[in-house]
């Protein structure tokens, strides 16, 4: 796996990879993460992950991480 690049963000660690023909877009944000994969035949060039990954991209996963906490905390709560 090969790092592609990392996008700064206040709230979460967005790292981008290239491997097995796919990227991938790992977002991090506490002990949660989402992974995306993209297959390399679909964007023209790696630019394109930092095109995709705009702040619409973000906050729709900012808010999943918030949907992905609570279902957590409940899921905790029944042990």
């Amino acid at each position: 796996m090969r790092v592609v690049g990392e996008i700064p963000h206040e709230v979460c660690k967005i790292t981008l990879f290239a491997w097995n023909n796919r990227y991938l877009i790992k977002l991090e944000h506490g002990l949660l993460e989402q992974t995306y994969k993209v297959n390399q035949f679909d964007i023209t060039s790696e630019a394109d992950l930092y095109k995709i990954v705009d702040k619409s991209f973000i906050d729709d996963a900012l808010n999943r991480f918030g949907e992905m906490d609570k279902t957590l905390q409940l899921a905790l709560e029944r042990v």
